[in-house]
């Protein structure tokens, strides 16, 4: 089970990211976490944009869809900014554990000891 704080900061960097596409609201950010793997729900969102239209990196304006308000999300330039550079610096994260992940290569001893035992089969 993933970490709670892990989830959050996962979820306001896609909220800002999306939000920096285009007018956004809640439901769709909810549908399109929930098609990549993570169940978010109204209550952990709303807080979440809530903070970033606090710290003003969202603006929110209300639209008539169907006959209900909806609230739709558009990043600010600070809040395009922002997500720009915490994708950087997670990028770059990425690649360093990714890339210390991988399987180290055989030593020619450990070769020649598979080569002997495939041989020996």
């Amino acid at each position: 089970m993933m970490d709670r704080e892990f989830q959050r900061g996962f979820l306001k960097l896609y909220v800002l990211w999306s939000a920096s596409q285009g007018e956004t609201y809640g439901v769709r950010i909810m549908e399109e976490m929930r098609e990549l793997g993570f169940k978010v729900s109204p209550g952990t969102l709303y807080p979440v944009l809530h903070a970033l239209l606090e710290e003003r990196d969202l603006t929110v304006v209300d639209r008539l869809v169907n006959g209900k308000i909806r609230k739709c999300y558009r990043a600010t330039a600070k809040g395009k900014r922002e997500a720009e550079e915490v994708i950087e610096r997670l990028s770059r994260l990425l690649r360093h554990v990714f890339k210390a992940r991988r399987v180290p290569e055989k030593s020619d001893k450990s070769k020649l000891e598979d080569q002997q035992l495939r041989g020996a089969s």
